[in-house]
């Protein structure tokens, strides 16, 4: 078998992530008794505190879980929506032909708190008190920064001394970009979620209701509250060079509930494989894989190069596609049972030639649906006057000095 990670046997539970201090949570969680939701849960927030320049509680999260008593997989969304504010015509009325890549106005609201808690609260064993308590101890007494943490902070310095100045509070302590590998703490974050454990402890007295409490607490409560109040009085600089105000409301917060969908699926070979739904970009895997298959890739072999050619132009229809029918199927009508139809798979592994493909090829659903591109060049003529000096939005942050650049501007 090939990979590129060592495979882990055991008989115990297994835990991975992106960091060490996040799986040695989930381990730590099976072994005291709990079950792998409740180590999912809580490993899950331990990333948002270890790996802040990737993900963070103000961030959303696409889940997929297998259920032992259920037998089957599910999808949890906890991908928060826009503000009802961000409203097209309101955004050009400002001048603006696409939101701002950073800043407060592109923020949705932070779906990652609900789908955790969800998948807790119907599949878990532990409590608030306890799945928190880890990333509590992590943000009060202090965790290592990885060099890519200290890295992007040097790249946006300035922008958190002149403009951001409670992420300057947060992410420069004494004034000063924190070392590769030193302890950091997020006080504010650990009194946050101290308070949300505090008040669910004090509103119920059986698990699930203390997990409803703390959902209460983050869409309904303080939380809520305290974002609204956030977005409405302070203005933000952003990539258009001006200051602009965030666009989520407390009702924007006190309406959502993340939702827990049946995923989609595509058999290739001998698995089955799941994705989130077409509200993710889930299912451009997915195409991918429908349309390998009808273009022959397994009479190549994964190190040649007409199957590296294979995989990258499968890759562009996929993408191309995602361009032109992906969205919120709460707002437009969704299209994903034609995207995984065969026999439209079919015809658009057809269109893999021997040359690679230069452009945007979306393709025409069997039903004579024409796909619908955005302007591409809006990217374009937003850039051409658009502060880009640290990021246009993903990543946030521009491009990441190297560790021996950090060296040589803080030592």
């Amino acid at each position: 078998m090939f990979t590129t990670r060592p495979e882990i046997v055991g008989t115990f539970g297994v835990a991975a992530s992106t960091h060490w201090l996040a799986t040695q949570t989930a381990m730590g969680v099976l072994e005291r008794g709990g079950n792998a939701f409740d180590a999912a849960v809580a490993a899950g927030f331990v990333l948002q505190v270890v790996e802040p320049h990737l993900n963070g509680p103000g961030g959303e999260v696409p889940i997929l879980f297998w259920s032992e008593r259920d037998r089957q997989v599910r999808s949890v969304c906890g991908q928060g929506p826009a503000p009802a504010l961000a409203d097209p015509a309101a955004m050009r009325a400002m001048g603006l032909e696409m939101m701002p890549g950073i800043g407060l106005m592109p923020a949705t609201v932070p779906g990652a708190f609900g789908a955790w808690m969800a998948m807790l609260r119907d599949h878990g064993t532990w409590t608030v008190a306890q799945v928190l308590e880890p990333v509590i101890g992590y943000a009060r007494n202090g965790f290592p920064l990885v060099p890519r943490i200290s890295q992007a902070i040097l790249a946006v310095q300035s922008l958190f001394r002149d403009e951001w100045h409670s992420s300057a509070e947060t992410w420069l302590p004494d004034g000063k970009v924190p070392r590769p590998g030193s302890l950091h703490t997020l006080p504010v974050l650990a009194d946050t979620y101290t308070r949300i454990v505090e008040t669910a402890m004090g509103a119920a007295d059986t698990r699930v209701g203390q997990i409803d409490a703390a959902m209460d607490c983050w869409y309904r409560g303080f939380v809520a509250q305290e974002i609204d109040t956030y977005c409405r009085t302070t203005p933000v600089r952003d990539t258009t060079g001006e200051r602009h105000k965030g666009l989520i409301r407390y009702d924007d917060m006190a309406t959502f509930a993340p939702t827990v969908e049946a995923p989609a699926t595509m058999d290739f070979g001998r698995y089955t494989v799941a994705k989130c739904g077409i509200w993710s970009q889930g299912p451009v895997f997915l195409q991918q894989l429908g349309m390998l298959r009808h273009a022959g890739i397994d009479a190549h072999t994964p190190t040649s190069i007409e199957f590296v050619h294979k995989v990258a132009e499968a890759a562009k229809l996929a993408m191309a596609d995602r361009l032109a029918w992906y969205g919120d199927p709460d707002f437009v009508p969704s299209q994903l049972s034609a995207l995984l139809d065969p026999q439209y798979l079919a015809a658009r592994a057809a269109r893999i030639g021997t040359q690679a493909a230069t452009a945007i090829d979306a393709g025409t659903l069997l039903n004579g649906m024409a796909p619908r591109l955005p302007d591409l060049g809006v990217a374009d003529r937003t850039l051409a006057t658009a502060d880009v000096r640290f990021g246009i939005g993903e990543p946030t942050f521009a491009s990441l000095p190297p560790v021996s650049e950090w060296a040589e501007r803080e030592l």
